[in-house]
């Protein structure tokens, strides 16, 4: 071999402490959760995978898998995981000819994925605006993002899953589950729309188009992204805004996506987040996006920004406005990208309406309180609706199929010293906001739950969640039945878990 060949990674790589390699991958990206297993594998391809749970089955171990590592709770590294099967190396995304089907490995990370698709077939998936999350668990737990108001979610184009799967009589073994009626493997499919990673198995591939496509032409089956995008990145400063001044604008922001929500109206054009944080931040902004070749795509952003503002008595600074390739874009534009500070904790809502009164008054008294004082703590209300609106609840196991807007209430720090004051102030925050509902958004006219992929385990501890609503009602609504039929039949021992997994019925 000439000096500077690449050398492949080993497969079925085994990494224990004492491996300088270790303390690197027994963390993700949240590093408050830092595991202690007895050893993590390093896989590249399915058969490695059933040999790694194979393994770990036959010596009794708990194991776990991590793909992109964003995992917002302890799901991969809680004191009973023994083994972490390390996914991040199965990061392929090609057209697949026999299944006519594009494939995605789940270590693939959006980034990668958005790029492979666009270089090679002009397409995309309407997923997340964030290019280091892996695809594994963000398309599993049913994956929204900036063109879903368009396109839907990216499990509505979810055509099969491989998953690495242990029997009652403790053998692993790869199973292909499609979205096809007459597939007896069908409800695992099911399963893998909305439920999240982690439940029933190791998932090694999806492969993804868009459902009811005639063509076979690779092109057509998945939906091409605008050539354009019209960016906006606005801010308002807390002094400019008294305590109505606030509370109009957030209320301006739902009630515009109550108004523009409906699935092909010009609106749907247009993704926004507006990124409340708290008032030692001096100010927040919100980032919009509206497809640059709608006709009037410039006068649609205007009215969004002064519907917004409308009766605050403030005005907004401009940080951005221009348009820029969508593939700029995807890859560059931070507008959507919060910052990248290490420890965080994180909970979700979906609204169906614009957030009432109490909620508002709420909301102002937790972003201004000061006996705490975190820039980088934030409710951010991000545009829903749409296309996603298309689909019945039931279809896929994403639950939420009404909703205008998703909620993500989130604080970020630094110091592991200040975990616990980080976690009060959000847990205060969250209990404060939806206190007319027993602290939790419980489905209702104005709220429908929570995200999975925003994971919350305080929803699952009793301790903290008092509502009389189950995790599982908040996350998985009426899904949730049929759910733990499928972790019964494919789950049997209960191999794969977590604080928020799916649970067989007792």
């Amino acid at each position: 071999m000439h000096e500077g060949s690449p050398v492949a990674v080993s497969s079925g790589a085994t990494v224990r402490p004492g491996d300088a390699r270790y303390r690197g991958l027994i963390s993700g990206a949240n590093t408050r959760w830092v595991g202690t297993p007895e050893y993590v594998r390093l896989v590249s391809s399915a058969a490695e995978v059933v040999a790694a749970v194979q393994e770990a089955v036959d010596q009794g171990l708990r194991v776990t898998v991590r793909s992109g590592g964003h995992c917002d709770e302890d799901f991969t590294t809680s004191s009973g995981i023994q083994v972490v099967i390390n996914v991040a190396g199965m990061d392929a995304v090609y057209y697949d000819e026999e299944r006519q089907a594009f494939a995605v490995e789940p270590g693939a990370t959006l980034g990668r994925v958005y790029e492979t698709l666009y270089r090679g077939w002009g397409v995309t998936l309407p997923g997340g605006t964030c290019p280091t999350v892996g695809a594994g668990g963000h398309i599993a737990g049913g994956g929204y993002g900036a063109l879903s108001r368009l396109h839907g979610l990216t499990v509505d184009y979810l055509h099969a899953v491989e998953v690495v799967v242990v029997g009652a009589d403790g053998r692993a073994r790869t199973v292909v589950a499609t979205s096809e009626p007459d597939d007896p493997h069908r409800e695992l499919w099911w399963a893998h729309t909305g439920a999240g990673g982690g439940n029933f198995g190791v998932i090694t591939r999806y492969w993804l188009r868009a459902p009811g496509t005639a063509s076979a032409e690779p092109a057509d089956q998945l939906p091409a992204p605008p050539a354009e995008l019209l960016v906006s990145d606005v801010a308002w400063s807390w002094d400019d805004l008294t305590e109505e001044g606030f509370t109009r604008l957030v209320r301006n922001f739902g009630e515009w996506h109550e108004a523009n929500s409906a699935a092909g109206s010009p609106g749907a054009g247009l993704y926004s987040q507006l990124k409340t944080q708290h008032r030692s931040a001096g100010a927040f902004r919100m980032s919009t996006q509206v497809d640059a070749s709608v006709p009037g795509a410039p006068e649609l952003l205007d009215a969004f920004l002064a519907a917004v503002n409308e009766g605050t008595g403030a005005e907004y600074s401009v940080n951005d406005r221009s348009v820029l390739p969508w593939f700029y874009v995807v890859r560059e534009w931070f507008g959507f990208v919060e910052p990248s500070l290490p420890r965080w904790k994180a909970k979700s809502a979906y609204l169906r309406q614009a957030m009432p009164a109490d909620q508002l008054a709420a909301l102002y008294r937790q972003l201004t309180r000061e006996d705490y004082d975190n820039p980088f703590s934030m409710v951010a209300l991000v545009s829903y609706g749409g296309r996603i609106n298309d689909v019945e609840a039931g279809v896929t196991a994403v639950a939420q199929r009404d909703s205008v807007m998703k909620l993500l209430y989130v604080t970020l720090w630094t110091e592991p010293s200040e975990d616990d004051r980080h976690d009060r102030w959000i847990r205060e925050c969250y209990t404060d906001v939806y206190a007319a509902t027993g602290g939790v958004p419980r489905s209702n006219d104005v709220t429908d739950g929570c995200f999975i992929n925003y994971a919350d385990a305080d929803l699952a501890d009793p301790a903290l969640n008092e509502s009389g609503v189950p995790w599982h009602e908040l996350y998985f609504g009426a899904n949730y039945p049929r759910l733990q039929a499928v972790k019964r039949q494919w789950d049997p021992r209960g191999e794969f878990g977590h604080a928020l997994a799916v649970r067989p019925a007792g």
